[in-house]
């Protein structure tokens, strides 16, 4: 292992969970790795505007322009490689993959969800589906989570957690919104510097880490 580890951003969106790693990277807060790739499967996503201002490296796999599943995720596979990358980060990722992806990559993939798992997880909870299943069930906390992925949806073991209040005049988006700020764009370069420290030193394995914030 080299004494950097490096890193690839698989997105889809507006990349703003990218752009919090950008950040925390500039800072100094992230240096046990390094994002080299952005792979996005959309041609039109933000994101990969957010890279290619920060100097990252591009590329785009459209799943449609791919016979199918095996060669869509053989394509990224291949950018991978090319790139040496040692841990992949999905940050508003919308494509699932499968379960030959994720085992050629064990504990290098790492998600962040929003919500606290094992609530509002699994198939079907993305985007805002997953505040609007919050506030209907009348959560008073919800939160974040950084997970290692495997082949179930959302069921990879936990790395990083952080609460976030839920206020009475919520709405799916400002409950959205503030799950990002206070959880989202802090525990995923904190995740992500962690398991890259453990990459780095030999070490392997990180210690599953749970961050509160008191309800307000």
């Amino acid at each position: 292992m080299r004494n950097i580890a490096n890193i690839a951003v698989l997105v889809s969106g507006g990349g703003t969970n990218l752009q919090a790693l950008i950040d925390a990277q500039n800072k100094g807060l992230l240096h046990s790795g390094k994002i080299e790739l952005v792979i996005s499967n959309r041609l039109d996503a933000y994101a990969l505007t957010r890279a290619t201002a920060a100097d990252i490296a591009t590329a785009v796999v459209p799943k449609a322009a791919c016979s199918g599943q095996e060669e869509f995720e053989t394509r990224i596979m291949r950018l991978l490689d090319d790139a040496q990358i040692d841990l992949i980060v999905l940050a508003g990722f919308m494509a699932i993959l499968s379960e030959r992806f994720t085992n050629a990559y064990p504990r290098r993939i790492i998600n962040v969800h929003p919500s606290l798992i094992p609530s509002f997880c699994g198939k079907g909870f993305y985007g805002l589906h997953v505040h609007e299943a919050a506030l209907a069930r009348g959560v008073k906390v919800t939160g974040a989570t950084v997970h290692f992925v495997n082949e179930i949806p959302d069921g990879g073991e936990i790395i990083m957690q952080k609460a976030v209040a839920v206020k009475k005049n919520d709405t799916p988006q400002s409950l959205q919104s503030r799950v990002m700020r206070l959880a989202e764009w802090k525990i995923l370069p904190a995740a992500v510097e962690q398991v890259c420290a453990a990459m780095v030193s030999g070490r392997g394995a990180v210690t599953a880490d749970q961050e509160g914030e008191e309800p307000k």
